[in-house]
């Protein structure tokens, strides 16, 4: 690509060029550019979900850095500020900070932190507000990692400290945004939860050393766009737009935990065959060690899904992985690495897909070893019927699908409270409900917006809340 330079000396004089949002890969050119011909970058960041005026005192500032202003907004998939957020889509945040006049340009960062921003676009001033000031205060580390990427090309970290607003306050506060069963149960929960209490809670955990245990799943999304049906075949032709790879199964959820603790550590396998080893070990966030081990001659666990671009449906998908019990050896070596390091941990997740590496011995070993045990027991199409949570005689935590309750109690048609109440508890995970248990809870996902949470009690309850789906993955 070519960069117009009477493109880049509008930016500089203050007259914006005519389509401000740019892709990243076209921006990285740009900005190259920019710099080649000695102008001075700034960076800012954030998901600018309703602009307000900190927002346009803080670019206000950044612009006055540097000469070219250049501003990225987190995509929609990875808005972590609560139901119903974003309020606006990416592209509409990226076209109302594109009319502010001084800023230059816009880009929507498609990954789940910020850093790779900073890394490609390399400013020399990257801008941040004062509530990012005290790295202590940022339990996930983003600070640290954005800095350290700003840092590593020469370019330097400043902090604003002009007025600022929030905007999920703002929104929270002005816009009626939620349903009206959600808006009840935020409602109820105001007037029984102090901000201060809730802010504890979290608190307390982020210092949590937290194992995690289970299966890794390449999760694969090829693009393409439906051509119709061919003249002698019964099926659906397509051509390729693309594809994507993501490390997820247990690396997905430990990224997530990773965000509310400080020490997140994995105990997993990949196959010796297409193993994706740099793509796992790459996905792992700063404070996410993982415990590989390779399984000989098989693949890792991949799952590809085809997916129609038109209205990104998913048409089908492929499994490319082997369930087959693990030889006795490789099982030996993972018990006896959980048995020797669970005692430590103040939290043990099992995350558990049923694609092999959960065995009985497995089970036998956290029950034994786990001061805590959180258990997650999936069932999909590649185990469909062999993956119960039943297979747990105990479980302090438990979090599976409504489905998969169901199936788990062979009862397809009783309520919810009744299923998790009473049936769950009859099966083997009985002694978890038991009247001497200090804790045990259940969560089910019903639905895409929908979970229901158990506590055992004298009486046994059901709440319900309406979930966005991303808190549900």
């Amino acid at each position: 690509m070519t960069v117009n330079p009477i493109e880049m000396a509008a930016s500089g004089n203050g007259h914006a060029p005519k389509n401000k949002v740019r892709p990243l890969a076209e921006l990285e050119e740009i900005i190259a550019g920019a710099k080649k011909s000695g102008r001075t970058v700034v960076l800012c960041h954030g998901v600018f979900d309703l602009v307000h005026l900190g927002h346009i005192k803080h670019l206000e500032t950044a612009r006055r850095e540097g000469d070219v202003l250049v501003v990225s907004v987190t995509a929609d998939n990875h808005v972590n500020k609560g139901p119903g957020r974003p309020i606006f889509p990416d592209h509409m945040r990226a076209e109302m900070l594109s009319a502010i006049e001084f800023v230059d340009y816009v880009t929507v960062n498609s990954e789940p932190t910020a850093e790779n921003v900073p890394r490609r676009i390399k400013p020399d001033v990257y801008v941040k507000g004062s509530d990012y000031e005290n790295p202590d205060e940022d339990i996930t580390g983003g600070i640290n990692r954005e800095r350290e990427a700003v840092e590593n090309h020469g370019g330097r970290l400043v902090f604003t400290k002009d007025i600022t607003f929030s905007s999920s306050a703002l929104i929270n506060r002005y816009l009626d945004v939620y349903d009206p069963p959600l808006r009840d149960f935020l409602e109820n929960f105001r007037e029984r939860v102090e901000l201060d209490e809730l802010i504890g809670l979290l608190d307390s955990i982020q210092d949590m050393k937290v194992l995690m245990i289970g299966d890794t799943i390449i999760d694969e999304y090829v693009y393409v766009e439906p051509l119709g049906t061919p003249a002698k075949e019964n099926i659906i032709a397509t051509q390729s737009k693309g594809a994507e790879l993501f490390a997820g199964g247990v690396l997905a959820t430990a990224n997530h935990i990773a965000d509310f603790c400080r020490q997140v550590d994995v105990v997993t396998v990949l196959g010796s065959d297409e193993s994706h080893e740099d793509l796992v070990k790459e996905s792992a966030i700063s404070n996410v060690n993982l415990s590989l081990m390779k399984r000989p001659d098989v693949p890792t666990t991949r799952k590809t899904r085809f997916v129609d671009t038109s209205y990104m449906r998913k048409l089908f998908e492929v499994y490319a992985f082997d369930d087959k019990p693990f030889t006795q050896d490789l099982n030996d070596r993972l018990c006896a690495l959980v048995a020797k390091n669970a005692p430590d941990y103040d939290l043990v997740i099992v995350n558990d897909f049923g694609h092999g590496l959960v065995t009985s011995g497995m089970i036998d070993t956290v029950l034994s070893n786990a001061r805590f045990l959180a258990v997650n027991a999936q069932t999909n199409a590649g185990n469909q019927g062999f993956n119960l949570i039943t297979k747990y005689p105990r479980a302090d935590y438990v979090c599976i699908s409504g489905p998969e309750a169901r199936l788990a109690v062979f009862d397809k048609y009783s309520d919810l409270a009744t299923v998790t109440g009473e049936a769950l508890p009859k099966k083997s995970i009985a002694p978890a409900w038991s009247s001497q248990a200090e804790f045990t809870g259940v969560t089910l996902t019903t639905n895409r917006k929908t979970c229901a949470g158990y506590r055992h009690s004298p009486r046994p309850s059901l709440i319900l809340s309406e979930l966005v789906t991303r808190f549900l993955a």
